[in-house]
């Protein structure tokens, strides 16, 4: 049973926290177990099963609102966001590594010794030049375990190419990120008004985008947004601190 964290209106880590069964779209709650002998009496059929949980209404108003579920669609339904948007694409990248990059032929380079950190610019970076000289804005987090996964520090070795054509690219710790409460999926987001949720599966590869433009999705994700960037740290300063550890 996969779960996506969907938000908790809780400080420092405490519950009550919502999470969607992604299978399903079913809402499972985290929260304080129903204690109160008062309560528990007036409960109906319940089941030894079961346990119950105490949560704020604004926690379901705000992060489990009653709408239909998008369909996911393929990657390449998005990719005239990268070029239309208004001011900002902003990114949240959490897993430990990317199908896309182990099948890159400059995954085997890297893996042989090479130095991709300027490489000849590609479409992407050729884009990211585009857009940042028309005085928009490419940006992300990269969550980043320690010590790194392979797939980690392939990117932060290639993520200098990317830095000189325009982008952004920042670094986050996961403990860091888990104590900040944020998401534990992938996301685009554009000019703080549609959310592109990426969904892989168990071996890292892109099966698809779920397009939102909920307000309930869109706060969500505005709001990880400003949590991870506040606290993440620029790539160079980043890739300094990694070279010092080892």
């Amino acid at each position: 049973m996969t779960l996506k964290f969907l938000g908790t209106t809780s400080d420092n880590g405490d519950c009550p926290t919502l999470y969607e069964v992604e299978a399903t779209g079913d809402i499972l709650v985290q929260g304080d177990r129903v204690t109160d002998p008062g309560q528990l009496a007036r409960l109906r059929n319940v089941k030894e099963s079961e346990t119950f949980v105490v949560v704020p209404r604004d926690l379901l108003t705000r992060f489990a609102p009653r709408v239909k579920a998008p369909e996911m669609v393929p990657f390449s339904d998005i990719r005239d966001l990268f070029a239309e948007f208004k001011h900002t694409a902003w990114r949240l990248e959490t897993r430990r590594g990317y199908a896309t990059d182990r099948r890159s032929p400059k995954w085997g380079r890297w893996k042989a010794g090479a130095d991709i950190a300027a490489e000849p610019v590609d479409a992407w970076r050729a884009n990211v030049q585009q857009q940042v000289t028309a005085g928009k804005r490419f940006e992300r987090v990269r969550l980043v375990d320690e010590p790194l996964t392979e797939g980690q520090a392939f990117l932060l070795a290639s993520s200098p190419g990317n830095v000189s054509a325009g982008e952004d690219i920042r670094n986050l710790t996961r403990s860091r990120a888990e104590a900040l409460g944020l998401p534990d999926y992938d996301f685009w987001l554009f000019d703080s008004r549609t959310v592109a949720r990426l969904v892989f599966d168990e071996d890292d590869t892109t099966l698809g985008v779920v397009l939102s433009e909920d307000p309930a999705e869109v706060a969500a994700a505005c709001q990880a947004r400003d949590a991870a960037w506040h606290h993440a740290m620029p790539t160079a300063q980043y890739a300094e601190r990694v070279r010092s550890l080892a």
